[in-house]
């Protein structure tokens, strides 16, 4: 049955949840001055927080053995040092015993290097995001500690998270559209995926496509089944003959910018917007069904600081923690309270629209399939660029 979004991923989610004997209740007390800062900045009330005090409750051993290990290493996508500016500064206010470190790597840093690590028994982490498809190959290995006894778990939609509690999704990114401006018309963007097909605007190379079907096909392939998004992919490659670029993905938005070709998908929202802060002529569109996939987040089994690790998950999926996400890389929230507007990037080309979520299950069973498929395409239809 179709959902839009928010009866699908942001609508109530009641989740029990029982607090841990001897746990502290911290009084209410200012917000962290980076806090304000960053809901001023983003013209948000403060109001927004005011219950920021009681989400960030924990037990009172956790305090006492975070003070103790006195460190967290979190491991995610690069960030600039402003973008670690604004993400951690709340945390490090809030909890200053703990010496938090950012480490911005790589997609193969943070996902073959830390499992082979983790395998030779080097565990290079605490806290870990952003691994994708690698997922199963952590749960396969034993590399993941439970996340259920985190408070603000219940914050967190079900279709967002690990049924077995070994991971979370911290925030949502949308893979869709990201177009020209000065050369596509509002009139002319794809309302559906079919669109690409049936529109001639889109043929003589005025598309281009990204090597990563996994970032939306496979959403497909939830939503419409096997044979259709089989049958898509092969009219596209072989009808419309967009340009097939080998570039990564946050280099296509520069190239879009600059007009090398007019739309291209898959396309990250936040890098989107990161562009049309620079005031580049940069747009973003959700064909029906919107591509939707959580980021994800998860604590290494026999990490050196396993406590900080629980405060600062806790603390990632507060509103505190989620809106300084937003503010630093434009990541939007998945936190069920937080499902407003001013929180959705493109909201007038998102809200309101048939999305298909990650099924991280498909993702194992049917990527390596949809790969196959995929290449098997590009060398008969299409030419690589």
């Amino acid at each position: 049955m179709s959902k839009t979004i928010y009866r699908f991923l942001f609508g109530t989610f009641a989740v029990s949840f029982l607090f841990a004997p001897g746990q502290s209740r911290a009084a209410s007390a200012p917000l962290p001055k980076s806090s304000i800062e960053m809901l001023k900045h983003l013209k948000l009330p403060t109001s927004i927080l005011s219950d920021v005090d009681k989400e960030l409750e924990v037990p009172k051993e956790w305090v006492e053995k975070a003070r103790k290990e006195g460190k967290v290493r979190f491991q995610s996508t690069p960030s600039t040092p402003e973008e670690t500016k604004w993400l951690l500064g709340p945390f490090k206010e809030r909890y200053p015993f703990i010496d938090s470190e950012y480490a911005g790597t790589s997609q193969e840093g943070r996902t073959v290097r830390t499992l082979v690590s983790y395998r030779a028994g080097r565990v290079l982490s605490d806290v870990l995001a952003s691994v994708g498809g690698y997922i199963h190959a952590y749960r396969e290995a034993r590399a993941l500690e439970s996340l259920r006894d985190i408070p603000n778990l219940k914050n967190v939609p079900e279709v967002a998270k690990d049924p077995e509690g070994f991971y979370v999704g911290m925030n949502v990114h949308y893979w869709c559209v990201a177009y020209n401006t000065k050369l596509v018309k509002k009139e002319e963007l794809p309302k559906k995926w079919e669109d690409f097909l049936a529109n001639p605007r889109w043929r003589g190379g005025n598309l281009a496509l990204g090597n990563r079907p996994q970032l939306w096909a496979l959403n497909l392939w939830k939503t419409k089944g096997e044979k259709w998004t089989k049958d898509y992919m092969t009219r596209l490659i072989t009808e419309v003959k967009p340009q097939i670029r080998k570039e990564g993905l946050n280099a296509l938005v520069d190239l879009v910018a600059a007009g090398e070709f007019h739309a291209f998908f898959p396309a990250l929202d936040a890098r989107a917007q990161q562009k049309v802060e620079m005031g580049a002529p940069v747009g973003f569109t959700c064909p029906e069904p919107a591509p939707v996939a959580p980021e994800d987040l998860m604590i290494l089994r026999g990490a050196a600081n396993p406590y900080a690790a629980k405060m600062l998950v806790n603390w990632l999926l507060s509103k505190e923690g989620q809106i300084a996400y937003y503010a630093a890389k434009f990541y939007v929230p998945v936190h069920k309270d937080l499902q407003r507007r001013e929180l959705v990037l493109f909201p007038d080309d998102i809200l309101g629209k048939q999305i298909s979520y990650r099924d991280p299950n498909l993702e194992r069973d049917v990527n390596p399939q949809l790969i196959d498929f995929w290449n098997n395409l590009v060398m008969r239809g299409g030419q690589a660029r």
